[in-house]
């Protein structure tokens, strides 16, 4: 009797080691190294201790594995002490399966990092109990595969991270804040003219239209600050002028006379948006007039244009007369 109950309690002991090994060879490396890194740099202390035994990916899952192994025969080798063969295995394989596998494995896969951090110190004592055997096995496969790979998200996968995030009752995550998120993730992909203001739209000068009351009211009236100068057709922009440039104007002065050729520059409409904002903070300069790939005036791009695509909103000051010059959304 008291060796049936020594058996029995070996092998609850066997069972409850053997749901270890199985849930931290899901859980442990289940977990990425790269993120266990940022959240090192970040100071978490959890992450600090678990990535001390998963920096060794191929040595840890050959412990836990032999450990996993060598656990289960010996609740199969005990079990056929207490019972017959065929009960044994019936009871081993439920109690494997079970408490050594399924219940394990459900709950450290959900609490991986808080579970191996507290277990961290007893995964050191395996791996240093069975290194002569999994350290060759482990080297082999470091030679074969390789480094692991680092996890790296292309934009559309960061795009769902950052919703499915802000859609978590957890997260801290603002809905502006994924605005701004998504407008930059989607920043490269998009194209000068989705951001352009059409020609329809634009208020251009003729370089040789005088300066008078009229055109001063129109100017205003438009809601802008730049207007493009052309000369001897809309297709030939010489400049830009700046509505500021006109106070204290001269009556029968003309456009070419304060119109400035350093203000702007032509791009074209097939243009990334991260290219131009590239050229315009080197350049120093706000505003460019677009062409298509026919050297045809199609509009005009600002700084604020590629601002408002990366914070996704319009962004009105109290000069606009528009809330959206693109569709012409006049301000009430």
């Amino acid at each position: 009797m008291v060796a049936n109950s020594s058996a029995i309690f070996l092998v609850a002991l066997l069972v409850a080691l053997s749901g270890l090994f199985s849930g931290l060879t899901l859980g442990l490396l289940g977990l990425d190294k790269t993120e266990l890194e940022r959240k090192i740099k970040l100071g978490d202390k959890k992450a600090v201790k678990v990535y001390s035994v998963r920096k060794k990916g191929n040595l840890l899952l050959c412990t836990l594995l032999l450990g996993n192994v060598a656990v289960n025969s010996a609740i199969a080798i005990f079990l056929g002490g207490i019972a017959t063969g065929l009960i044994a295995g019936m009871i081993s394989t439920a109690l494997i399966v079970v408490f050594g596998e399924i219940l394990p494995q459900a709950f450290i896969s959900r609490y991986a990092l808080t579970v191996g951090a507290k277990t961290v110190w007893l995964v050191k004592i395996f791996i240093v109990v069975l290194f002569p055997i999994c350290w060759p096995i482990a080297k082999s496969l470091d030679i074969m595969l390789g480094e692991e790979m680092a996890t790296i998200w292309s934009h559309n996968e960061l795009k769902e991270i950052i919703m499915h995030h802000r859609k978590s009752k957890d997260s801290k995550l603002d809905i502006d804040e994924e605005k701004i998120l998504l407008g930059a993730l989607s920043f490269s992909d998009k194209l000068v003219k989705d951001a352009m203001i059409s020609r329809s739209h634009v208020f251009s000068l003729n370089y040789d239209d005088v300066i008078d009351k009229k055109l001063i009211s129109k100017m205003k009236k438009a809601g802008f600050s730049r207007f493009p100068v052309y000369r001897k057709g809309v297709d030939n922009i010489k400049g830009v002028l700046f509505l500021r440039d006109l106070v204290g104007f001269s009556e029968g002065e003309v456009v070419k006379n304060y119109c400035r050729k350093k203000g702007t520059f032509k791009i074209i409409d097939t243009k990334a948006l991260d290219n131009l904002l590239r050229i315009f903070l080197g350049k120093k300069i706000h505003m460019a007039t677009v062409f298509n790939k026919d050297d045809e005036f199609v509009g005009v791009v600002t700084l604020e244009d590629v601002i408002e695509e990366i914070f996704g909103r319009e962004i009105i000051d109290e000069h606009d007369k528009y809330v959206d010059v693109q569709k012409g959304k006049k301000i009430r």
